[in-house]
C-alpha cells in the first residue's frame, strides 16, 4: 500500500556510528534527554522496548498541563527500525511513526516517516508545524549524540 500522500518524512544524517543513534532511541534515560522540543522535559512514564510494548512519555507545559506522548512498538529489527503506533495528545492521535537506521561509515543515516490516516489530516498536521516540531527534537537528538561522543572518547 503507497502511504506517500499521508507521509511526513524527515531525513538526518547524525554524525555518530549508529549503535550510539540506537542506543539514544531505545534506552529510557537517553529518551529523557533529548525526546522533547527545545526548552521541555521528558519524563519516561512506561517503555517496554518490544514488539507490542508500550511507551508513553509526558512533557509538563507551561500552562501546567501535560502533553502526553505514546504508543505501541509494532515492528523493531535491531540497529535498521523502529515502528510503532503514536497518539501525541492533544496534538495528533493516530499516527504510525517510522525509525529508520542505515549505517553510513562512523554515521548513521535516520529516516522518520509519519504515516498519517488520511491525506488530510497529514496537510492539517504540515499546517500546524510538524516539521518544525520533530526538526527541534531531533536538533536535540544530535547535541545529545555528540556530546555523548565528547564524553566517551579516549
Amino acid at each position: 500500500m503507497d502511504n506517500t500522500n499521508r507521509t511526513v518524512t524527515i531525513k538526518r544524517t547524525f554524525n555518530a556510528p549508529i549503535e550510539l543513534v540506537w542506543n539514544a532511541w531505545t534506552t529510557p534515560e537517553h529518551i529523557a534527554q533529548w525526546w522533547s522540543p527545545k526548552g521541555m522535559t521528558t519524563k519516561i512514564v512506561e517503555h517496554t522496548f518490544e514488539i507490542g510494548g508500550k511507551w508513553k512519555y509526558a512533557m509538563p507545559m507551561p500552562d501546567g498541563n501535560e502533553f502526553i506522548a505514546e504508543g505501541v512498538y509494532t515492528k523493531i529489527v535491531e540497529l535498521e527500525k523502529i515502528y510503532s503506533s503514536a497518539n501525541f495528545r492533544p496534538m495528533t492521535e493516530g499516527v504510525e511513526i517510522q525509525s529508520i537506521f542505515k549505517k553510513n561509515g562512523n554515521k548513521t543515516d535516520f529516516t522518520f516517516h509519519v504515516i498519517h490516516p488520511t491525506e488530510a489530516y497529514k496537510i492539517q498536521q504540515e499546517k500546524m508545524g510538524i516539521l518544525n516540531g520533530w526538526g527541534s527534537v531531533f536538533t536535540r537528538l544530535d547535541e545529545f549524540l555528540n556530546n555523548k561522543l565528547k564524553t566517551t572518547r579516549v
